[in-house]
């Protein structure tokens, strides 16, 4: 880290640190980020006192939410599989991540303590990582640094760096050129990716192109999807969209749009996951649906008779896109970014998404393929759902050429796994 750098950026954590030891816990994220680290690293030496085998290596995965959380998933099953003599820590930075946490079987789950030196030093000692290895981009300077001081090996999988990213900017550079010279081992999704990482400092021969683990993600999810009890109770032959992780500004478009579906394709339902699970969002979808005349239930309440369904819970939707004829994907109308078009995809399902998905490496790719297409209006949304929903054999082209896309990435979570294997047996 640049030397100037470091001391504001000390500071700043440090002053981060005193605030969480004082906020109360709450319902809202900031509050679940500042006291979830409450007596964090007290947790960690616990765990090291009791839990830690030291005469096995430890692999240290970290992951700041749930999306980079699913790239590693493929990975530490692997590891989990094929190396039982090898513990794993897992970290996250976001509290959307903790119930994710608790079902990837490893040795160690927490929050990732705040990035300042002491913090650092303390988190290393009490783990004794082999290997830290990072998720997709979340790469922290000062641990990084703890971490590479004392021996431990340092890798990214699922690698991506977006050439317009922040971390390309001054500061990002000054901040994190230390840190990207540091790694040992780096395993880009792309060409592309692996360009900008040699750029930002990490030495050419210590970078590979192994792939996005997530087409391996979503592969193996949608083969064990079918037979969940989530997905038979809504099984059926109505023409159904479901429409993943929306936001206002998708269903602005989306539900105009699909009155007119339905009035043409009278037996088409709509299975509708909105991004934020909140009652008041989840009450105005159900009086959306019922002013415009049609059945709608929150999702436990739903019958086969239902015209809109409502997921109210969050974790499903990746397995509800079984029951997908089509998919729509939120997020292409909003600067929060598109979710993954992956996951219908993997289910035959073709897939329609707003014009804001540059940050999306599938988007466009995936369309340019066939299974699927960007929409930019409501007549563009309306003449897509109506060539699938009343064209089953153009459906079904545009479905295997979706899945056909999916096939196409899959391999990355073996590769990942060989470079984590051969930094846990440098280390």
């Amino acid at each position: 880290m640049n030397s100037l750098l470091r001391i504001p950026y000390a500071a700043a954590w440090t002053a981060v640190r005193d605030i969480a030891a004082r906020v109360p816990p709450g319902d809202s994220k900031l509050r679940r980020v500042l006291s979830g680290r409450t007596g964090l690293l007290e947790r960690y030496e616990w765990w090291a006192a009791t839990h830690r085998d030291k005469r096995k290596k430890l692999l240290w995965m970290h992951a700041p939410s749930v999306g980079e959380g699913l790239q590693a998933t493929p990975v530490l099953q692997l590891v989990r599989a094929r190396r039982p003599d090898v513990q794993i820590a897992y970290t996250y930075y976001s509290p959307s991540a903790e119930n994710f946490s608790r079902g990837l079987g490893a040795d160690f789950t927490d929050y990732l303590p705040f990035d300042i030196t002491a913090d650092a030093k303390r988190a290393i000692s009490a783990l004794a990582p082999t290997a830290l290895v990072y998720s997709k981009l979340d790469i922290w300077p000062v641990i990084t640094e703890v971490a590479a001081a004392n021996g431990v090996k340092l890798g990214v999988v699922s690698a991506t760096l977006a050439a317009t990213s922040q971390r390309s900017g001054l500061i990002g550079r000054q901040l994190l050129g230390d840190a990207y010279r540091a790694l040992d081992s780096v395993g880009a999704i792309s060409a592309a990716d692996a360009e900008r990482f040699a750029e930002h400092g990490v030495l050419p021969d210590r970078i590979t192109v192994t792939g996005d683990t997530r087409y391996d993600q979503v592969w193996e999810r949608a083969k064990r999807s079918a037979e969940l009890e989530t997905v038979r109770s809504l099984r059926s032959d109505r023409p159904t969209l479901v429409a993943g992780s929306t936001w206002p500004s998708d269903e602005r478009r989306l539900l105009p749009a699909w009155r007119i579906v339905k009035n043409l394709v009278p037996k088409a339902r709509m299975i509708i996951a909105p991004h934020e699970i909140s009652e008041t969002h989840i009450r105005a979808l159900l009086l959306w649906a019922r002013a415009a005349g049609l059945s709608a239930e929150r999702i436990d309440a739903s019958s086969s008779d239902t015209d809109i369904i409502v997921v109210d819970r969050t974790g499903i939707l990746g397995d509800l896109y079984a029951n997908a004829h089509a998919a729509y994907v939120g997020g292409g109308f909003h600067n929060a970014g598109l979710h993954s078009v992956l996951e219908p995809a993997a289910f035959a399902a073709p897939v329609l998404f707003g014009p804001r998905n540059a940050a999306s490496p599938d988007a466009r790719p995936l369309a340019d393929a066939g299974g699927g297409a960007e929409v930019t209006e409501k007549s563009a949304i309306v003449a897509h759902l109506l060539e699938w929903f009343q064209n089953p054999e153009a459906r079904d082209a545009a479905g295997v050429r979706a899945t056909a896309f999916v096939k196409g990435g899959l391999g990355a979570a073996e590769r990942s796994f060989a470079l984590v294997m051969d930094l846990l047996d440098r280390g």
